[in-house]
């Protein structure tokens, strides 16, 4: 089986971006103990990477899974592969291929068990160091016991113009949108918790509107990250008169991934594309439109779907139960949220996923139910608008909310602008509570989670002291916040 070994010794990448051929040996890259039984040795290109794994009898890589695909080859001794409950023995000279987003666990059946994986995409946390599941306990169902009791978030950073939404990079930086409701100079900023200052990202380049082309940021709210290092953002288009679109940038290589403009076709009039989310298990992106661009009035909110591979875009649920807003008005300290004497009702607003990318979970942002659909539903083209309609579940009760987010368990995160605080939907009961609360988390908006350091981040974008709310006064002031608390169970990474 050496010359297997040996024949993993040289790997040509021929990919975008120029990347440098790189010969090595596996045998003499710098070896982790990733726990008393288990050393790794890895090694990544742009589009992959190689882990080179010597167990002792007994070693056990936890459950887990990944955005990636794994190929398996074991060279010497033999493991004991778990997948979905069903276990398969994989002996010297035989391999395994385990598909994106499918649990795991590897046991080693023999001392110095030889076992080289190959990872497509790179593995991004093994890069950022954010792998813990080696040495982790299996998660509790109640990893943070709950008292029931409202407590106040920790303000992790203040900062000088309203924030948006809120993603990382691998390493746990924070990257954020400016809330375009304020017209911002600089669209996203990453913010240097050791500085405690931010800088606009990816660069000042893409944050500087022209005339020559498109190649920059123009309204942006959503943004997310991705388990390939990428962070896409969602431009609205709308300060510049240029087409939508999503812009993703690679962290790892410091460049732009790709654009995806989004089609007139998947758009109306009344369009203001805001939130999304990230599916790269069935490679696609899910966008919430609110339908109040160009003074629309929420009745034509949809869901967009951009397809990873060929950029091709639906709009799919427009006007229907689920995406267009109930006759709830955002009412705060008394106030009702009015343009002209008219409340504003904003459509279908926070998104989110669960772990598995089984059910996607959205609801209009001034609306009382949160609504949940099987992604195979929703990417099933054979299915009607009606029949699909139908299929669309209602899944809780809720307030007016804004961002949407989820934990490993199925709790549901919500910003409730009206009570200055995140309000949760527990999975075991669908029961709803206020969940942290402080008097300067003014219009919460974006909630997401940080799987670095497992805190749940989100922003207070004052959006309701702005101008158009208060007779062309702008009441909104520095400084703005952005808070942190630990969610009831483990977040689910990227969302």
């Amino acid at each position: 089986m050496k010359n297997i070994i040996t024949s993993f010794g040289l790997l040509f990448m021929q990919v975008a971006g120029a990347q440098n051929v790189q010969h090595f040996n596996l045998q003499s890259l710098p070896a982790k103990q990733m726990n008393e039984l288990l050393t790794r040795s890895t090694i990544s290109g742009q589009s992959g990477t190689i882990g080179y794994f010597t167990y002792q009898k007994g070693a056990v890589v936890p459950t887990h899974q990944h955005t990636n695909e794994q190929y398996s080859l074991i060279t010497q001794g033999s493991v004991s592969v778990l997948v979905n409950g069903k276990e398969t023995i994989v002996k010297a000279g035989e391999g395994i291929i385990i598909p994106p987003n499918i649990a795991h666990s590897f046991t080693a059946l023999e001392d110095n068990t030889i076992d080289i994986d190959f990872f497509t995409p790179a593995r991004m946390d093994w890069l950022a160091g954010t792998d813990n599941y080696y040495t982790a306990t299996p998660v509790k169902k109640d990893t943070l016991p709950w008292n029931g009791k409202i407590t106040r978030p920790e303000v992790y950073a203040t900062v000088n113009n309203a924030v948006g939404n809120i993603t990382f990079t691998p390493q746990g930086e924070l990257v954020y949108s400016h809330h375009p409701f304020f017209n911002p100079d600089i669209r996203v900023m990453k913010y240097n918790a050791q500085s405690k200052s931010s800088v606009p990202f990816p660069n000042l380049e893409w944050n500087t509107p022209r005339s020559t082309d498109d190649q920059y940021l123009s309204s942006v709210l959503g943004i997310r990250n991705d388990a390939n290092g990428i962070i896409w953002m969602l431009d609205m288009g709308q300060r510049n008169n240029i087409t939508p679109k999503m812009v993703g940038w690679n962290t790892r290589t410091n460049q732009l991934e790709r654009i995806y403009y989004i089609p007139a076709s998947a758009l109306v009039p009344e369009s203001q594309p805001n939130d999304m989310m990230v599916d790269t298990k069935h490679g696609v992106f899910v966008i919430a439109d609110e339908g109040i661009g160009n003074g629309g009035d929420g009745s034509k909110a949809a869901l967009i779907i951009i397809d990873m591979k060929t950029g091709a875009a639906k709009r799919l649920l427009q006007g229907t139960r689920t995406t267009m807003p109930e006759n709830t008005p955002t009412i705060i300290n008394g106030k009702h949220l009015a343009i002209n004497n008219k409340d504003l009702l904003v459509g279908c607003d926070g998104i989110t996923a669960d772990a598995n990318f089984q059910w996607l979970y959205y609801a209009p942002l001034n609306g009382t139910k949160v609504y949940r659909v099987q992604m195979s539903d929703l990417l099933n083209t054979q299915l009607n608008s009606n029949t699909l309609d139908a299929k669309v579940e209602t899944y809780a009760s809720k307030p007016n909310n804004g961002g949407l987010s989820i934990d490993i368990n199925g709790n549901l995160y919500l910003t409730s602008m009206e009570t200055n605080s995140v309000t949760v939907i527990l999975a075991k009961d669908r029961s709803v509570h206020e969940l942290v609360a402080d008097d300067n988390l003014l219009w919460p908006d974006g909630v997401s989670y940080n799987a670095v350091d497992g805190y749940m981040y989100v922003s207070a974008a004052q959006v309701h002291l702005g101008a158009v709310f208060n007779n062309g006064q702008n009441k909104a002031k520095a400084p703005f916040y952005i808070y942190r608390f630990h969610p009831l169970a483990a977040g689910v990474p990227f969302k």
